[in-house]
């Protein structure tokens, strides 16, 4: 990946923002042979079963077929709740080379067994078909809930296994993926009249259980004598920056679940845990200049912007009370650095902007309006 930023050209990139757990040569060979012997094992499983038994779409026909002919028959012997169990199986079966955590993975909805049952639980079209075959609709038809059912028993648990065991939270490629994959999910959820049920919340409790074990572990971010990092080809300094850097990387993937998981809970890792006990600590101790911008500017640049629509007179969120105090601190140098030159100084506006994107204006307007910075009011929208 380094090779490939640099044949590109790529230059907003940092060490410690990409992960460091490639496999080997070799160890890519072991696991990708492993995974062939259990694909090449898993197709004997249905070699002595009539293919009219093993493929869920043929499966479904037959059901659909006796709701045509036994409407009643059907509807008694609760056939919506026991296909999801009696498909269970053949899922699995078709998921077993499945891995949602990777760039190239296949989509639910691309898959011939997900079209078979969105099919068959298809609300609209199972009704118009009924009309035309005058089948009468009962009141307890679930049939479209049939889809909903097997997430819950199926899909769900098997990307809960995923997170328990697999998935990376520092790896950015495999959080994007993994949040794509629960709001289809989740999507495909809320369009059902079924119950979320259990499964969903076993998936999210595991998903902030490996976010906080993520936080807890994974980040470490050393403090050195200032002597110590000044010179940026120290080794202590590197290591300093690239810890930092991928604890804003952490950061970053935390917040990619806003909408998802709880906004009090992210709130509490992203911004009480992250930033304020790791990133801020930091920050303060990182001379004022261009590097500290950038990185003031990568830490809001993660928060969502959704957070702050709803803030009213000109207060930022109170988890971030004191980045914003940070903040103003760094203006207020900025300003002392380059007097009485500060009008021509870029870097004061620059803070202030990030200041603005916190929704902290009250900050900002106390601030302009003791320096008399009355050209910089424009970044207030006065």
């Amino acid at each position: 990946r380094r090779q490939a930023r640099e044949r590109s050209g790529e230059a907003d990139h940092h060490e410690g923002m990409s992960s460091d757990d490639e496999l080997s040569p070799t160890e890519e060979h072991e696991f990708q042979k492993s995974k062939d012997n259990v694909v090449e094992d898993s197709r004997k499983i249905f070699e002595d079963v009539h293919a009219d038994f093993c493929d869920i779409r043929k499966i479904l026909l037959k059901f659909q077929e006796w709701k045509e002919k036994f409407p009643d028959s059907y509807c008694d012997a609760y056939i919506s709740f026991c296909l999801p169990k009696l498909l269970n199986p053949l899922v699995r079966f078709e998921l077993i080379n499945w891995n949602p955590l990777e760039q190239s993975f296949t989509d639910l909805e691309e898959m011939p067994w997900f079209r078979a049952i969105e099919e068959f639980s298809d609300t609209k079209n199972v009704s118009e078909r009924d009309d035309a075959k005058n089948v009468s609709k009962r009141d307890d038809d679930r049939d479209e809930e049939v889809l909903s059912r097997v997430i819950n028993k199926t899909i769900l648990p098997k990307i809960t296994a995923f997170v328990k065991s697999v998935w990376d939270p520092l790896s950015t490629s495999q959080t994007k993926n993994l949040v794509r994959l629960c709001n289809n999910v989740f999507e495909k959820q809320v369009n059902s009249k079924a119950e979320l049920g259990q499964a969903k919340e076993d998936l999210l409790n595991m998903v902030v259980q490996r976010m906080k074990k993520s936080v807890e572990e994974d980040v470490f971010i050393p403090l050195y004598p200032k002597r110590t990092v000044e010179d940026k080809s120290s080794l202590c300094s590197k290591f300093q920056e690239r810890q930092f850097w991928s604890a804003v990387k952490l950061l970053s993937n935390v917040l990619l679940w806003d909408g998802i998981v709880q906004e009090d809970t992210l709130r509490s890792l992203g911004l009480n845990k992250l930033l304020n006990r790791y990133l801020l600590l930091n920050l303060l101790n990182t001379p004022p200049g261009l590097d500290h911008i950038e990185k003031c500017n990568k830490v809001v640049a993660c928060l969502p912007e959704r957070w702050f629509q709803g803030l009213k007179s000109g207060s930022t969120l109170p988890e971030l009370l004191n980045f914003c105090q940070h903040l103003l601190q760094c203006a207020l140098l900025v300003l002392i650095n380059f007097f009485p030159f500060y009008f021509n100084s870029d870097e004061t506006k620059e803070v202030l902007l990030l200041l603005v994107k916190v929704k902290a204006l009250h900050i900002v307007e106390d601030f302009i309006e003791e320096s008399k910075l009355t050209h910089l009011k424009s970044v207030i929208g006065k």
